[in-house]
């Protein structure tokens, strides 16, 4: 079937994007990529973190970095974002969660690999100071990340009470703060933290890679490449 109506409204076609020309963290790679690894693993009397959360400053590239990360790796992610995790309908955000989780599940059932991929958590379930509402979903979209990390294989939607036990679905989610979310989400080892800050080497990443390059092929050629020292300072 070809019908649109069949498709994940979460679901990220990374086909027509490219990866090509754009220089991917490898600190941030490896990171993200031992923590998917781990979630489809086998690890006996070893608790694994279901939650990566990768925090850092505004446009920054913590989105466009993993984007990139999934097309390499071949990843077929599931996107939601902070604008999802609020509803006039009280307890819906929190289903649209499992929702999106099942459907990752679904795609590793078949044979290719998944994540549920959320963007900025912070603004969406995390609370900003006094000024901002606490609401019912807040607290809804908090308790059920928790109960993700506690049984990431038992995942059910309100009025179903079958158990049924599906594959594990790694969550990363971006955000700004992860200090505004609810404490217990944060701690006791559900959610495992990164740092990302883009460094001069990730900046100058690809210029210095073509510079390295050039350089080397002018020493292979005979022809005079840049002296020690030299050729630093890309910006």
């Amino acid at each position: 079937m070809s019908s649109s109506d069949y498709v994940s409204d979460g679901f990220k076609d990374l086909n027509n994007m490219t990866d090509e020309g754009y220089y991917i963290s490898k600190g941030f790679m490896d990171r993200v990529t031992v923590h998917i690894c781990k979630n489809f693993m086998e690890l006996p009397k070893i608790k694994v973190p279901l939650i990566l959360g990768v925090w850092g400053g505004k446009g920054q590239g913590k989105t466009f970095q993993s984007m990139l990360m999934f097309k390499k790796l071949g990843i077929s992610p599931i996107v939601m974002s902070a604008g999802e995790l609020e509803s006039g309908n009280a307890g819906e955000p929190a289903k649209l969660i499992r929702q999106r989780y099942r459907e990752a599940s679904d795609i590793i059932k078949k044979g290719r690999m998944s994540t549920l991929f959320i963007n900025d958590l912070d603004a969406g379930a995390g609370r900003m100071g006094g000024s901002t509402q606490y609401t019912v979903n807040n607290q809804m979209v908090n308790a059920t990340l928790m109960n993700l990390a506690d049984n990431p294989t038992n995942v059910q939607l309100p009025g179903q009470y079958q158990v049924e036990e599906i594959p594990r679905v790694p969550i990363i989610a971006t955000g700004n703060d992860f200090s505004t979310l609810y404490a217990p989400l944060i701690r006791d080892g559900r959610m495992d933290k990164y740092y990302w800050s883009p460094t001069f080497e990730d900046r100058v990443g690809v210029a210095a890679e073509e510079r390295q390059a050039q350089d080397g092929g002018e020493a292979a050629g005979g022809r005079p490449g840049l002296g020690r020292g030299q050729g630093r300072g890309v910006h």
